[in-house]
């Protein structure tokens, strides 16, 4: 294990906890994260459209829950593989770059996802966890669950780490 290699997290991701930065939050987050900020540019993309809203920060991860309904479904009823792609990319970009701190944002680099099991109402519900965390790539896990916690969904992410300014001219 490198020394930028995160372990596996023993703590509980209970959808509907707090999103405000708090102490217990410290963990992998160089600074509290702008949650506000992260809901106001949600609000008028696809990721506002599709319904996904942020609902767990916690010492090793990020949680969001988004409908199963018209916005989410292929045409079988199920919902869409790209919908659940959408939630976990969503997720691992914004915990991602609320890790590399101020003046860094994160973009994925390559995304995978093996569909487990079909989903065709309420809610799913994705956390996404550092595997690794690196200075100018990490590598996340997330695991989408329907409202029953049955696993739907595992997603791997890698991201590229950008300085805001210098990184986007090359």
């Amino acid at each position: 294990m490198s020394d930028h290699d995160v372990s596996p997290s023993t703590l509980p991701s209970g959808v509907g906890a707090s999103l405000g930065p708090s102490e217990d939050h410290a963990g992998i987050w160089h600074s509290p994260p702008d949650l506000a900020l992260a809901r106001t540019m949600t609000a008028d993309c696809a990721i506002g459209h599709r319904g996904i809203e942020l609902t767990e920060l916690g010492g090793d991860h990020l949680s969001a829950r988004m409908p199963v309904d018209h916005r989410t479904r292929q045409p079988l009823g199920l919902l869409h593989g790209g919908a659940s792609v959408l939630l976990a990319e969503t997720l691992v970009s914004f915990a991602a770059t609320f890790v590399a701190g101020a003046g860094r944002t994160c973009v994925g680099m390559e995304i995978n996802a093996n569909h487990l099991r079909p989903v065709t109402g309420g809610w799913v519900h994705g956390t996404a966890r550092p595997l690794s965390l690196g200075r100018r790539t990490q590598v996340w896990d997330t695991h989408i669950r329907d409202d029953d916690g049955r696993l739907a969904c595992v997603s791997r992410c890698t991201v590229a780490v950008l300085g805001m300014s210098a990184d986007r001219t090359t």
